[in-house]
């Protein structure tokens, strides 16, 4: 199997069970070893109290786009530790569009970025999400 394959089926077994993606109306693009890309059209229940898409929204893109990047091997892997900076407001009708990259693996500790950008390509957050593997397979291999 090529390394993309499994980044593939990894993402298929989650993404059948990430109810909370979904939800929110996160869209998987693609997934490579390493690197995932995801998506989410600002709606008017994703947007705050000033009228924008609330920052929670924002991180919830960036980090399940950082869990499917992790995931990729096929290693069930969680978050450690992120941190989101917030460098200009979504708004309603923009379609966000989140990359994530591994800058670091070693063991059992990686390194992400992910970057959210909107359909202007205008940078919105930037996060940095550390990860952790545990045991287990996210399918049989």
């Amino acid at each position: 199997m090529t390394p993309k394959e499994r980044a593939e089926r990894s993402a298929a077994a989650m993404w059948a069970d990430d109810h909370a993606s979904h939800w929110i109306g996160i869209t998987l693009l693609s997934v490579d070893e390493g690197q995932a890309q995801m998506s989410l059209t600002v709606e008017k229940h994703h947007c705050n109290g000033h009228g924008m898409c609330h920052g929670g929204v924002t991180f919830s893109l960036a980090d399940s786009t950082f869990a499917f990047a992790c995931n990729s091997r096929n290693q069930p892997t969680v978050a450690q530790n992120n941190m989101i900076t917030y460098t200009a407001p979504a708004q309603l009708g923009d379609t966000l569009i989140a990359t994530a990259k591994e800058v670091s693996l070693t063991g059992r500790s990686g390194i992400y970025d992910v970057c959210v950008r909107n359909q202007d390509n205008k940078i919105v957050a930037e996060m940095r999400g550390l990860s952790r593997s545990i045991k287990g397979q996210l399918f049989e291999e």
